[in-house]
């Protein structure tokens, strides 16, 4: 079975565009990538066959949002608009949406084998960290849009992220950037708390950190995020618009926190 760069696509362009038309575009060059890739793995290029990886990543990634939205013992009525908004966001064809259908209720089932499904993924991404925190960030934004995260998701996300590869850190991250793009876009409301709360979260410190710490932390993630380095180490050049999207997220919640504390 294939599936063509468009899914992988939508993926990209749903995550960071909020529905944003640009995001769509993002997405067609990013399916490129993976259609290219495909291609070559066609005719005998080495690792392991990009279409098979399309193929898990999709499975995985609607058995586990069924199983996520599962965690408490049931699943509301808002887990299921949020899993219907990401098949929407993701442009499937008819036969796709019943097969994402198909998947999502497989996860729900008390005893799917979630353990054993991250790991495999997990093999087939090992040389892909960025695939890896795709996957995860797919699932808590799908969880935000839900119940907004109740704790036996958010257990159940730590577990997935360790079978990923991915730190916890990483995931108080990724939670912090995709609650500031749900209440306020691109821009921070900066006289809100939490809004402040998830600026520090972004930079990963707390608001207890000095000014010194935060520029620190700061000078630290827009240097482990630089959309040129993150290409140096292997992120496909279609993805840099991913990583740029980041550093903004990075700058502006630096900003905030200057801006609340007087720093210059």
């Amino acid at each position: 079975m294939m599936w063509h760069g468009k899914v992988i696509g939508a993926l990209l362009g749903m995550m960071f565009s909020r529905g944003n038309p640009w995001g769509i575009v993002i997405g067609i060059i990013a399916g490129h990538f993976f259609d290219t890739q495909a291609m070559k793995g066609q005719s005998g290029g080495s690792g392991a066959n990009p279409r098979a990886v399309q193929d898990a990543f999709f499975r995985a990634t609607f058995q586990v949002m069924g199983h996520v939205a599962k965690a408490d013992g049931r699943i509301s009525e808002e887990e299921i608009r949020a899993a219907r908004a990401v098949m929407n966001q993701f442009r499937l064809g008819e036969s796709e949406v019943r097969l994402a259908i198909e998947l999502f209720s497989e996860g729900k089932a008390s005893d799917f084998p979630l353990a054993d499904t991250v790991a495999r993924l997990a093999k087939l991404l090992h040389s892909r960290p960025d695939l890896r925190r795709m996957f995860v960030q797919i699932q808590l934004q799908t969880a935000l849009w839900g119940d907004g995260m109740h704790t036996q998701a958010r257990l159940m996300l730590v577990r997935i992220c360790q079978g990923l590869g991915v730190s916890e850190f990483e995931l108080a991250q990724m939670e912090a950037i995709l609650r500031m793009q749900k209440s306020s876009g691109q821009t921070y409301q900066r006289s809100s708390r939490d809004s402040m709360a998830d600026a520090y979260g972004v930079l990963g410190v707390t608001p207890q950190a000095t000014d010194a710490e935060v520029t620190k932390a700061y000078r630290r993630q827009m240097s482990q995020n630089h959309p040129d380095k993150l290409a140096a180490k292997g992120l496909p050049e279609s993805m840099k618009t991913v990583a740029e999207e980041k550093t903004k997220q990075i700058r502006a919640a630096y900003e905030a926190i200057c801006e609340a504390r007087g720093m210059k």
